[in-house]
């Protein structure tokens, strides 16, 4: 009996000790994810963006603030590294590729498409309907560039209701989330009542 009790509390510090080690060696995403969080104050917005977010949400006829909060929660303001989600959502504002190119492409049921399929193409984004915009006007819709990823998150929040004030279920409809949008909501509200800017180091 003594002989398994020993084995048992050694597997135990093993295990322990392996654990650890994988702690210090490897961090997590959402680690990281965390102290990104932190690091950044629940009213301070990048000052470098400031202007994109207006520019876009002028035209899609928004609150400025609403995409800002959708961007803080999103990405962390881009600062996620990688900008891809594990189920596979692209870019700044994070995408799937079917919401990107439009839901008439073939592709998965959460919105994943081969992945050899180039999404910035515009003339496949106006045939499939899709969301994705050429915001800075280089000919082509790419998710990674964060001035398209504004412009068509914008296009996308003013589409399900948020030009027409309903912000709820606009979020409602690009995360499917109730925790989601209540997050979002805190961000914008704080952001409509005071922020403050800072710049993103580098």
């Amino acid at each position: 009996m003594m002989k398994w009790k020993r084995y048992i509390i050694l597997f135990f510090f093993i295990t322990l000790l392996l654990f650890i080690i994988v702690l210090r060696i490897a961090p997590t995403e959402k680690w990281q994810e965390f102290k990104m969080k932190s690091s950044i104050s629940q009213h301070e917005i990048p000052e470098e963006y400031i202007d994109l977010y207006q520019e876009a949400a002028n035209e899609y006829h928004i609150p400025w603030e609403l995409l800002a909060s959708v961007h803080r929660v999103e990405t962390i303001f881009s600062t996620m590294d990688p900008l891809v989600s594990p189920v596979g959502a692209l870019g700044h504002f994070q995408f799937m590729p079917r919401t990107w190119v439009g839901w008439t492409y073939p592709g998965g049921d959460l919105g994943e498409i081969d992945e050899d399929v180039d999404i910035t193409d515009l003339t496949l984004i106006e045939e499939h309907g899709g969301y994705g915009v050429d915001g800075n006007g280089d000919g082509i819709a790419d998710p990674f560039d964060i001035v398209d990823a504004a412009y068509s998150a914008a296009k996308y929040l003013s589409k399900y209701g948020a030009s027409e004030g309903n912000y709820e279920e606009a979020l409602f409809a690009y995360n499917k989330s109730d925790d989601y949008v209540e997050e979002v909501m805190m961000y914008f509200n704080t952001y409509q009542e005071n922020y403050e800017t800072f710049t993103l180091q580098e």
